[in-house]
C-alpha cells in the first residue's frame, strides 16, 4: 500500500488470495486513497465464476485474470492502459 501511495503506478496486478487481506480489500484501500484511485486494478485469482468477477468489479477491479495467468491477455491490458 506504501509503496503504491509512493509510486502512483498506471496499473497494478492485484492477487485475490493474500495473506494479511484479501485482495478485495487492498483494491477498496486503493481506490479510497487519491495517489491510487485512478490506477487499473487486474485481479489475479484461481476463481473464475461470474460471481467472483461481480465481486472483483464491485471491489474497483477493471480486469479479472484467472490463474494460471494468460500473459498475452494481461500484456493486451498493460498496453491498453499505456496508451490511455
Amino acid at each position: 500500500m506504501d509503496r503504491a501511495t509512493r509510486e502512483r503506478p498506471d496499473a497494478m496486478v492485484v492477487d485475490i488470495d493474500l495473506p494479511d487481506m484479501d485482495g478485495y480489500q487492498l483494491a477498496s484501500l486503493l481506490r479510497g486513497q487519491a495517489e491510487t484511485q485512478g490506477a487499473c486494478l487486474i485481479a489475479a485469482t484461481g476463481y473464475g465464476q461470474e460471481r467472483d468477477r461481480e465481486r472483483a468489479r464491485a471491489a474497483g477491479f477493471a480486469h479479472h485474470l484467472v490463474k494460471p495467468l494468460d500473459m498475452a491477455a494481461l500484456v493486451k491490458i498493460l498496453q491498453s492502459v499505456a496508451r490511455a
